[in-house]
């Protein structure tokens, strides 16, 4: 009798129930005490850790029933979140990490799709939370306001803690409590940031407008290691043969801005160094308004987005200095980058002087479905299919990462580098007027697709620790002019160049005064001044920190391994099956 009533006692059922969640992260808890070793910080890690599994307890014991409910749902939400993210990628879910996914995927629920196969192994701890928080708390006790008071006394201790530590500090700590006060910081951030009039263009220029197209094609997840431009295995690009005519400088392997889509393409987009990108992106005039300025039209050739909608922190108040906003939602994703390259050759030959940005579909995951069966070269490659809507976000519901799924995962990004890179300028190449254009060639970032054999399914953005590949991207310049000169400091500023360096280059291209624009923007592509040669590990743009740079190491790189594939030189559709 006496054990029955233990076991219906809600005083002894609830703890017990939040007791077993807290026991999931035992190896997040665990792998944060042995990274602390014996010492004051370890003290201070027990404490806080004990603070919040007690709120968290008491939370279970809220009296008012929708009270307890939405604590319950928003509790279990967070939870699920920060675990289907940190068992996904091995990682641990920073403040810059959770504000990458939350803007580059517009909300949360898409952020969840592109983690969707680890939900089913999240599900267990979540639904023991909510049963544990759910569950009615028994006969009323004396004091019912320390129980509803816990849940945001804690989430406003946690919110000050992170922002004392730059977004940092989260690893071992209760999952459900971690992301909510993310998105305390990220309003306060919201509501504390500058929304005033953005500069003007300051900088000067001749009266004359430019009299050709400048272009740059920004793509997507392209690891520069992958190209046969600069690495003699690499899947054939269709640059390493320019037209008659054109002048290619291939910069080699270039570090980029960061290793997400998002931010990256804002920064190419408003300009910045490493040292000032933070407030350029809030107030510096945009490179239309540059573009605008200098009389040209300006050009928005979009492959991944559909409908109008705005990507890459991309503004209704920026998308109105865009004269052509152009989106391929019609054509099938297997085709947009061919559409993109169909368009860009269009407007090269239109003989009007454009600024055209192009956002490439590239090869962000999926990738088993993003080239043609007669592109099927490189075997074997991840089962077809299954995704050949998606452009880019993915739930990932079958891929474990496993050492042999890794190498199905090479293979099917080599194969779509063969079509939405060799492909894509093998079609622009024949049908544009290269002679009325200059064209810069990059991606936003690169990709880790686990050489090293290390453990998770993540490719990039949200890393702790990036390997070198996160950041190593393609930079080549196109040039129709036949009195174009890269070569001047091509063989100092190979395999050392940066993203950030394509702003200036730009404007110096719209004709900008060089020594303006480098004050302003720094060094361009083709100025000897030597480049960092790193990329931002951490993007800090708030909470008072400072940006995370990480130096590549080109000895670090991995060669991407050839071991991976059995190459066909002229697959067919049969061979895809």
């Amino acid at each position: 009798m006496a054990i029955a009533t233990l076991r219906r006692d809600p005083r002894i059922v609830k703890p017990a129930l939040i007791g077993l969640y807290l026991l999931w992260d035992a190896p997040a808890i665990g792998a944060r005490v042995a990274s602390l070793g014996v010492s004051p910080e370890l003290g201070v890690y027990v404490l806080l850790l004990a603070l919040l599994a007690g709120a968290l307890m008491l939370a279970a014991f809220i009296r008012p029933v929708a009270l307890r409910v939405i604590v319950a749902l928003l509790l279990c939400a967070a939870s699920l979140f920060q675990q289907s993210v940190e068992w996904s990628t091995a990682g641990i879910l920073t403040y810059d990490g959770f504000a990458n996914m939350i803007e580059a995927r517009g909300n949360i629920a898409d952020a969840l799709a592109q983690y969707g196969g680890v939900l089913w192994h999240t599900l267990p701890p979540t639904l023991i939370l909510a049963a544990g928080l759910l569950l009615p708390p028994g006969p009323r006790g004396r004091r019912a306001w320390p129980a509803a008071a816990a849940p945001p006394a804690a989430v406003l201790a946690l919110s000050a803690i992170f922002y004392l530590r730059g977004g940092e500090g989260s690893r071992g700590l209760p999952a459900a409590f971690t992301p909510v006060s993310y998105t305390v910081l990220m309003g306060l951030e919201q509501a504390t940031a500058y929304h005033g009039p953005r500069d003007e263009v300051t900088i000067a220029r001749p009266p004359t407008r430019p009299d050709r197209d400048i272009v740059l094609i920004v793509d997507e997840s392209i690891s520069g290691n992958y190209l046969d431009i600069d690495n003699d295995a690499g899947v054939d690009s269709g640059l390493a043969t320019p037209p008659a005519g054109v002048v290619l400088a291939n910069y080699g392997y270039a570090a980029s801005i960061h290793n997400c889509s998002a931010t990256v393409n804002q920064v190419l987009r408003f300009g910045g160094t490493r040292e000032n990108y933070r407030d350029t992106i809030v107030r510096g005039p945009s490179l239309w308004r540059y573009a605008k300025k200098a009389g040209m039209r300006t050009v928005y050739l979009d492959a991944q987005s559909t409908g109008g909608a705005l990507q890459n922190l991309m503004s209704s108040a920026e998308r109105a200095e865009i004269d052509d906003f152009e989106q391929f939602g019609a054509v099938p994703v297997v085709d947009r980058d061919m559409a993109a390259a169909d368009a860009l050759a269009r407007h090269i030959n239109n003989g009007v002087p454009e600024l055209i940005y192009v956002n490439k579909l590239g090869a962000h995951f999926p990738v088993a479905d993003k080239f043609p069966d007669a592109y099927y070269r490189y075997q074997p490659g991840l089962p077809r299919g299954r995704q050949a809507g998606i452009a880019w976000t993915s739930d990932r519901t079958g891929f474990h990462g496993t050492p042999e799924e890794w190498v199905q995962y090479r293979n099917s990004y080599r194969n779509t580098l063969l079509w939405n890179v060799g492909g894509f300028f093998r079609r622009l190449f024949a049908e544009a007027d290269l002679r009325r254009a200059t064209i810069i060639y990059t991606s936003d970032h690169g990709q880790d697709l686990h050489e090293r054999r290390n453990p998770g399914i993540n490719t990039h953005c949200g890393t702790r620790q990036p390997v070198e590949q996160e950041g190593l991207v393609p930079l080549v310049v196109i040039d129709g002019r036949a009195s174009a000169d890269w070569s001047r400091t091509l063989p100092t500023n190979r395999n050392g160049m940066s993203g950030f360096r394509i702003f200036p280059t730009l404007l110096s291209l719209m004709g900008y005064d060089r020594a303006g624009v480098k004050a302003h923007y720094g060094p361009a592509i083709d100025d000897p001044t030597p480049d960092p040669f790193s990329f931002i590990v951490r993007f800090n743009r708030s909470l008072g920190g400072k940006p995370t740079l990480q130096h590549i190491d080109l000895a670090k790189v991995i060669t991407p391994p050839e071991s991976d594939f059995q190459r066909l030189a002229n697959a067919g559709p049969a061979a895809a099956r």
